[in-house]
């Protein structure tokens, strides 16, 4: 399935008529925040025909839901706890996302668990694989596979000998979670949502206690505009309790936030191809590759200061070294490493019995007539919270609203996916570029292959590598701007592509070819364009700066210190 340029508000023009559009409309369904939840309610509302509009501070996916570790799982780890529902849900959603509905996003991953306990632990652990599998985790990828402490030294030899006694296979998925989350919601464009960044809610018009309408300033421009609807959705994720705070009403729940880290290295320093899992005493430890790379974290710890731009620090990269270290013969070193970046998880603590614990269960309520909050859950749960925050609103909808279809809708790039794939070869001669290439564009784009190097049939220059960046090409940056709702440099070089973490000048030998390119498609001036390169520049500096400190309030610090691509409007007023 193909996208044209007019049927989305995903570009500079496209931005400027939602804006006016936003003024002027009614909507079904306001929906405030444009990561996964967002996303995901998007795309059920607009499949089940409601007029839906889509508001983002910052960036899409410019939260947690591009600071993941990169997964859809089932939540084997939740076993441990019980928690057979979540368990179940999170591998029916996997299973569902990677045969069908985003087969070019989401992929098969084999892992590895090494064992450490010669007696007990491998009939322990197989019990709870086995479990997993009969609930759903060997639909569509193979079984639990047991290996001896050789078998295991051979799928990953980098592992130290005296670090397992053997182990076992199973598998998850792998996914750009950034990517992902775009992908939703140009899917929920393509069915008549309106979507924009850049656009953020500073205050709520309240007719008695029900809201009907919301003030919002384009963090851009500075001007501001009303926009209304039946009902308004608080998707911000760890920012739900100062939505809920800023529309005057008390939550049904609350969200706490704890900061996850890692860390990015080149595939060299640890010799093997499969990902591995480990438990620490804090947290689990994923080892996961990510094209020419190793991902590896994460972290778990409290975090109350800056939510747009969670600081990591020395200490956290400390941990993850340290564990880290204690498995693999050659030890990383901070000079291996490329890339940091740090996310905030949304845990839900209810303030009623059925919410009373600290959840990555998801949490739907209506806090007052004409608003209702989502938060929690798992990424990979993403369309499920999407259709119970629908339901949760229909209350509010004045007419009959349909059953959710979402389990039926691929993504835009999905149809036809899978035929491309067997023809990597024959499309390679035909586009002019090399196998590995036309892999990774399908592998981001899927049937939209064609669409992203239209552009290059009138100038071949954008079929060249990016300057300092090789695994990407010229017309993914100039996609990114024409057609991914890119607004920024920022956008482009962080989440449209992964520059940030997958190069060790984080981007920044980029910035200048790729403004140059964009400039003016995005309407830059050379006084914009230089603006949009310093301050990318500028943020990359800081959190390396950060990375240095040895506590949250020093490295938060740094951080605040330089200026943010989308500053916010303060809305911290008593009210």
């Amino acid at each position: 399935m193909a996208i044209s340029a007019t049927s989305t508000s995903l570009n500079k023009e496209q931005r400027e008529q939602a804006w006016e559009d936003f003024g002027k409309e009614h909507y079904d369904m306001v929906i405030i925040g444009g990561g996964s939840v967002g996303a995901g309610t998007a795309l059920d509302a607009a499949t089940r025909g409601l007029k839906v509009a889509v508001l983002e501070t910052r960036d899409f996916a410019g939260g947690t839901s591009s600071r993941s570790s990169k997964m859809f799982h089932g939540g084997l780890r939740y076993l441990a706890m019980l928690d057979f529902r979540l368990v179940a849900e999170g591998l029916r959603e996997r299973e569902l996302s990677m045969s069908g509905l985003a087969p070019h996003l989401v992929k098969p991953l084999k892992f590895i668990f090494p064992l450490e306990h010669r007696i007990w632990q491998r009939p322990f652990m197989a019990s709870g694989f086995m479990l997993y599998d009969l609930m759903g985790g060997a639909k569509s990828v193979p079984m639990q596979k047991h290996y001896t402490r050789k078998g295991m030294l051979k799928l990953s030899p980098g592992l130290k000998e005296d670090a397992l006694v053997g182990g076992v296979r199973y598998f998850d998925t792998l996914v750009d979670d950034a990517r992902h989350t775009m992908t939703v919601l140009r899917t929920a464009a393509e069915f008549g949502a309106t979507i924009r960044p850049s656009t953020q809610v500073v205050d709520f018009e309240k007719d008695g206690d029900r809201i009907t309408g919301a003030r919002i300033v384009d963090t851009d421009s500075g001007r501001t505009t009303t926009i209304h609807g039946s009902v308004f959705v608080n998707a911000t994720g760890i920012w739900n309790d100062e939505i809920e705070k800023l529309a005057g009403v008390e939550g049904k729940f609350h969200v706490h936030t704890s900061k996850g880290v890692h860390i990015v290295v080149p595939k060299s320093v640890l010799p093997g191809d499969v990902a591995l899992t480990f438990v620490t005493e804090k947290s689990v430890l994923f080892v996961i590759p990510w094209g020419e790379y190793w991902i590896i974290g994460t972290t778990d710890t409290d975090w109350t200061m800056n939510l747009a731009n969670p600081a990591p620090t020395r200490a956290d990269i400390d941990y993850i070294l340290e564990h880290i270290n204690a498995k693999v013969k050659r030890q990383i070193t901070y000079d291996d490493i490329v890339g940091v970046y740090a996310g905030l998880r949304p845990l839900v603590a209810g303030s009623s019995d059925s919410t009373t614990n600290l959840s990555r269960n998801h949490a739907v309520a209506r806090v007052t007539p004409g608003l209702v909050s989502v938060a929690g859950g798992k990424y990979t749960t993403y369309r499920v919270i999407g259709a119970d925050t629908v339901d949760a609103a229909k209350e509010d909808i004045p007419f009959d609203v349909p059953d959710s279809v979402t389990t039926d809708v691929p993504l835009l790039g999905a149809d036809g996916y899978h035929a491309l794939a067997n023809q990597i070869p024959q499309l390679a001669k035909r586009l002019g570029i090399s196998e590995k290439t036309v892999d990774h564009l399908l592998n981001r784009y899927g049937s939209l292959i064609y669409e992203v190097l239209a552009p290059a049939d009138k100038d071949k220059s954008l079929l060249e590598p990016i300057p300092g960046a090789p695994a990407y090409l010229m017309a993914e940056a100039l996609y990114a701007a024409t057609h991914e709702g890119a607004a920024h440099l920022e956008d482009i070089l962080h989440r449209r592509m992964r520059l940030a973490m997958e190069y060790d000048h984080r981007g920044v030998e980029c910035a200048e070819a790729v403004s140059k390119l964009v400039a003016d498609t995005m309407g830059w001036d050379e006084k914009a364009r230089k603006e949009e390169i310093k301050v990318f520049t500028d943020r990359v500096e800081a959190q390396k700066k950060a990375e240095k400190e040895l506590t949250d309030e020093s490295a938060n610090k740094i951080e605040a210190s330089v200026e943010d691509t989308r500053p916010d409007v303060d809305t911290s007023q008593d009210r």
